[in-house]
């Protein structure tokens, strides 16, 4: 009875961290370049009462050993790195990645950290900065004389600015992207943001399109990867779950009071 309480509890435990996540993905569903998450389980440890046997003869029935599990445990919470809606915002300066890679921006400690958010505007000196005001990390810087509208991204992250009284356009610098070799290792740090662990591995720098990474998309913008409908399904199937595990801690508390009544 006690250990029915206690493998209970591990299951009301793990579904709660579900519908938590479960949640923040719902929460997220209209977040610009949002990833959903799901958690992942475990079963505890295993208490033997006795082992397995073997057959005396060809028509003995082999004996099993006895084994009950202690309950589960959240084994830790998986990214899906799946692709996003694109949404067309007619900005220039708004990128979508079509396929693997993270912009890549810098934080006031120097830090380099990662997102596929690419919601970028100019600051004052023409750089590209992210809704944080945090600055894309590269080179391009887009005189102020040049309006948004003189700008071109290409898919290999090669920017292009009209200047005014001219035709032709001059190359301001160029976009690359970080690949890792387990994105999903990556710490997020909130507001889109991701820091490298050792889990990650060290980031790869390159152009746009090479190595497997994808091509950007100037003027769209890569929405979540949320399906609401998806979400509440895992809603229901935790929140069952749930209850059925507090079914079981009732039941086990009656039957605990009941032996200790017991004269």
């Amino acid at each position: 009875m006690m250990r029915a309480l206690s493998t209970a509890a591990t299951g009301m435990q793990a579904q709660q961290t579900k519908l938590d996540v479960t949640a923040n993905n719902i929460a997220n569903v209209g977040t610009v370049g949002f990833k959903k998450s799901r958690v992942e389980f475990s079963d505890l440890l295993y208490q033997t009462q006795s082992g397995a046997g073997s057959a005396t003869s060809s028509l003995s029935k082999t004996p099993q050993a006895v084994q009950v599990g202690m309950g589960v445990r959240v084994d830790g919470t998986a990214r899906l790195e799946t692709q996003g809606t694109l949404k067309n915002t007619g900005d220039t300066l708004n990128m979508a990645i079509e396929g693997a890679g993270y912009f890549q921006v810098v934080l006031p400690s120097g830090e380099t950290a990662y997102t596929r958010a690419g919601a970028f505007t100019r600051d004052a000196d023409g750089y590209l900065v992210n809704s944080n005001g945090y600055r894309l990390a590269t080179d391009v810087n887009i005189p102020p004389e040049a309006g948004d509208a003189d700008v071109d991204i290409a898919a290999n992250g090669v920017v292009m600015v009209r200047m005014p009284g001219q035709v032709e356009l001059e190359e301001a610098g160029r976009i690359e992207l970080a690949t890792f070799a387990n994105a999903g290792g990556l710490e997020a740090l909130g507001d889109n943001l991701f820091r490298q662990t050792e889990g990650s591995g060290a980031p790869v720098t390159v152009t746009p399109g090479e190595a497997g990474t994808g091509h950007l998309r100037s003027g769209w913008l890569e929405m979540s990867n949320v399906s609401v409908v998806e979400e509440m399904v895992e809603l229901i199937s935790g929140q069952r779950a749930y209850e059925v595990n507090s079914r079981v801690v009732k039941a086990a508390d009656e039957m605990l009071q009941q032996a200790t009544n017991i004269r």
